[in-house]
């Protein structure tokens, strides 16, 4: 394995990266969520420059890294498994793993919690380099091509055999539904406002995407697999890894890529961030995702994370 520096910022609640990213994306598309921004965008007019004395970011050459010489520097969460951890186990881990050694570099980790100033406190003051699971169009970043695209999803137990493919399905009035909330405010995620489109609101249980040692992301899956709840709506990664480790099994149905009550997307194509002036080394990453495409798609897919085919063009625009 790759050697690790680490960087640790101070422990605090943190929302799940990959939520907040897709949250993010969200408000970007629908201009509905604005209380996500504050998990990764500084206050306004807070973003900071490089600290004096640092390395100019200019655009480096396709296959150099500027900043330090043979080290593929990554700010990542300590704590947002499956994505990843300061254990290196999440995914992300794994496919930053591999970009690395195709450099030739090692793998060094600036960790800070998914919170307000997180790119601020990382990508922006130069500590790092590349944010994995940035939802496509975050303008804070210069993103990458997409490495993966994936989707809200419903999951229930496979005894029960409920089979829900939609939110249209009219068995949803009559269940317990579990869905993610962001925030101090506790904003809703798409699923959750296509639900009240619906008029279902009864019997829908909010989870957390705050958590710490009390609260852990995997409630929302463990809930359905003890029946707490029948049906919980959770993005995919997060449902597709901890219903893979479930004792119970539990059946996962890719919600369609938008919602036909509100509009608003299910599914979201995933990037890499660097800052605005690193053009090289997007370049480079851009070569990186094309080359690894199936190596990439194997590590997401050992992990359980439903992977939706790449974007045409034309319906990316």
């Amino acid at each position: 394995m790759a050697d690790v520096v680490s960087h640790r910022a101070p422990r605090t609640p943190r929302a799940l990266v990959f939520a907040a990213a897709v949250a993010m994306a969200s408000r970007i598309a629908l201009l509905t969520t604005m209380a996500i921004v504050a998990i990764w965008a500084p206050p306004m007019g807070a973003q900071q420059a490089p600290a004096a004395g640092a390395p100019a970011t200019g655009a480096a050459s396709p296959t150099s890294h500027t900043r330090p010489p043979h080290t593929f520097r990554v700010c990542a969460d300590p704590d947002n498994m499956p994505a990843a951890d300061d254990k290196l186990e999440g995914f992300d881990n794994k496919i930053a793993v591999l970009m690395a050694k195709d450099l030739g570099d090692s793998v060094a980790y600036t960790w800070w919690p998914t919170r307000r100033g997180f790119v601020r406190n990382t990508l922006s003051s130069s500590d790092c380099d590349v944010v994995f699971g940035v939802p496509k169009g975050y303008d804070l970043v210069l993103a990458t091509k997409p490495y993966y695209r994936s989707a809200y999803v419903a999951v229930t137990r496979r005894d029960r055999h409920l089979k829900i493919t939609s939110l249209d399905d009219s068995a949803l009035k009559s269940l317990k539904v579990g869905v993610t909330q962001f925030g101090d405010d506790y904003t809703n995620t798409p699923p959750a406002q296509a639900l009240g489109a619906r008029g279902i609101n009864q019997n829908v249980v909010g989870f957390t995407s705050f958590y710490n040692s009390e609260h852990r992301p995997s409630e929302i899956i463990e809930a359905v697999a003890k029946g707490q709840i029948d049906v919980a709506l959770a993005w995919g990664p997060l449902a597709g890894y901890f219903a893979k480790h479930s004792a119970v099994p539990l059946d996962l149905t890719v919600l369609p890529d938008t919602d036909r009550a509100t509009g608003f997307p299910f599914a979201y194509e995933l990037t890499l961030g660097v800052r605005r002036a690193d053009r090289g080394l997007r370049d480079t990453l851009n070569t990186l995702i094309d080359r690894h495409r199936a190596d990439i798609d194997a590590i997401l897919h050992d992990y359980g994370v439903p992977v939706l085919p790449p974007m045409t063009e034309s319906a990316s625009q």
